[in-house]
């Protein structure tokens, strides 16, 4: 009989220990840039297929115009995280004195990005561009931004880059005729190239020096990597976790597909053509001198970063 009481404390105390605020799934503000591109769709389509719950993650995940506003999201602390930012706008940022932090890569390689002209213009290629065309990207500091000056320095093309916006607000203007090239990441504006309306003209990887650059990565502000460093860690393990997951499970593919409203053909091609596996790893930063070194050209950084400050930005995988 003495052994009740004891009994019915260890269960009050199990109790206690479910219901407590601690056992909850912990909460993360995520900020993405360009929501809808397969590259950045990690957490959203990680979080559909039960990839975060596993590691007690709730995400609240809201899309941006492009990295310069995903940045601006991170600084100001509305997101924890900021998803698919232009990694010389992150060396930029910190440079200036941005409480943020590299939590990881988001693509290595330009591949993925293109540039297309409607179907009727003379362009048949980015080399036949001239100063008086106007030639899309997202916005200043971006990833496309430094892709597509590169490009058409590369290239020797004379286009002049102009910002666009989003891939959809690019891809209005440019059918309205206030910009010549736009650009893209499939699937976006696929479909209008499959039924004829768009011509592809370049691919980001057709600037040699891009193909093998970590262009975009994923960041953290730096408030709450000090104060919340266990969910972090856990959510850069459910991240690695997603991305093995979504590219073995044709389940990702449909589920990514139907939230953006395109045809689980298109999500494929995205993946195995424009996407792939291996621009996703997540741990891998190469090319990073001459990002410095494009970046100090665009006049996004005074000099390049030392040893000891890339270490500081760059945070190294979770054991």
């Amino acid at each position: 009989m003495r052994m009740v009481p004891a009994l019915r404390s260890i269960g009050i105390a199990a109790l206690l220990h479910m219901t407590s605020p601690a056992a909850a799934d912990d909460t993360i503000r995520v900020a993405v840039s360009n929501l809808g591109f397969w590259s950045v769709e990690t957490p959203r389509v990680g979080q559909q297929g039960g990839i975060f719950k596993k590691h007690g993650l709730i995400l609240d995940i809201y899309g941006t115009a492009g990295a310069g506003e995903t940045l601006q999201a991170v600084i100001a602390g509305s997101a924890d995280i900021g998803i698919g930012l232009g990694t010389s706008g992150a060396m930029s940022a910190f440079q200036k004195g941005a409480p943020i932090r590299i939590v990881g890569s988001n693509f290595t390689g330009a591949g993925d990005l293109f540039w297309y002209v409607k179907t009727e213009s003379p362009l048949k290629s980015l080399r036949d561009a001239t100063e008086n065309t106007s030639v899309g990207f997202s916005s200043n500091g971006s990833s496309t931004h430094i892709a597509l000056l590169t490009l058409l320095k590369e290239i020797g093309s004379k286009g002049r880059s102009q910002p666009g916006g989003s891939v959809a607000a690019t891809l209005t203007q440019v059918m309205s005729g206030q910009i010549d090239v736009g650009y893209s990441a499939p699937p976006f504006a696929l479909q209008e190239v499959e039924d004829g309306k768009l011509r592809i003209i370049a691919s980001g990887n057709d600037a040699p020096s891009l193909r093998d650059q970590t262009v975009r990565v994923d960041i953290a502000s730096l408030q709450f990597i000090e104060k919340r460093r266990e969910v972090l860690d856990r959510f850069r393990a459910a991240y690695n976790e997603a991305i093995d997951w979504m590219y073995a499970d044709p389940k990702a593919i449909a589920l990514w597909s139907a939230s953006i409203n395109v045809s689980p053909k298109l999500g494929q091609i995205a993946s195995d053509r424009f996407q792939t596996k291996e621009s996703r790893t997540y741990d891998r930063f190469t090319g990073l001198d001459q990002i410095m070194a494009d970046a100090i050209q665009a006049k996004l950084l005074t000099r390049k970063l030392t040893p000891e400050e890339l270490d500081r930005l760059i945070m190294k995988p979770p054991m």
